[in-house]
């Protein structure tokens, strides 16, 4: 079974990218299910450039396994954009989807729904071996509401709501949003990929 390392050790984004892989024959792992302790500073000025430098980096201490790099988060129109690359660490302390809702909220206060609209992207890098590196990006188009809604989810999901379903991501099954969501139509992009490297086995 191929080995493909995630370069993440986000519980929730693992779970997701499992998921959504779980119909290849492909043995999944996070950094630290993969023995890797290792933090790639995010520096880069797009979710590209982001996801290259944490895949090249992992790729450099692997033994020929695949790996896998990702980086997503949402963009605000009226925000110019916003928080975009920061997501995670819009307020200031990386990985606090409270204090960044709340910081979020703060700025879109008396902004109507339809001037609220935003959309998530994630941005995939897949490295197979040192001459084959996949690029892709995936995005999901939705507004952001004034409170947040369902437990399901992780970060902004509570407050990114998908007019097409009628209900925030948090509000979504696994199973719906990992059929929709930005990570999903990456993934779906790399499929042609993964299935031409499981033909050539």
């Amino acid at each position: 079974m191929n080995r493909l390392i995630v370069a993440s050790n986000n519980v929730k984004k693992i779970k997701e990218i499992k998921a959504i892989l779980a119909k290849y024959p492909i043995d999944v792992l996070s950094l630290k299910e993969a023995g890797i302790d290792i933090d790639v500073e995010e520096d880069g000025n797009t979710f590209i450039e982001n996801s290259y430098k944490k895949a090249s980096e992992i790729y450099k201490i692997v033994n020929k396994s695949m790996v896998l790099a990702d980086d997503s988060g949402l963009m605000v129109d009226c925000l110019d954009g916003a928080p975009g690359v920061y997501s995670a660490r819009f307020a200031g302390e990386h990985g606090n989807d409270k204090k960044n809702n709340e910081k979020l909220l703060k700025l879109l206060e008396g902004k109507k729904i339809e001037e609220r609209e935003a959309k998530f992207v994630c941005a995939m890098v897949l490295i197979i071996d040192d001459s084959t590196v996949v690029k892709v990006q995936g995005e999901i188009k939705g507004r952001i509401i004034d409170e947040e809604k369902g437990e399901n989810g992780f970060g902004y999901d509570p407050l990114f709501y998908v007019p097409e379903y009628d209900m925030t991501f948090a509000e979504m099954n696994s199973e719906i949003k990992n059929s929709i969501s930005h990570r999903a139509k990456a993934l779906k992009k790399l499929e042609g990929e993964i299935n031409r490297l499981m033909r050539e086995e």
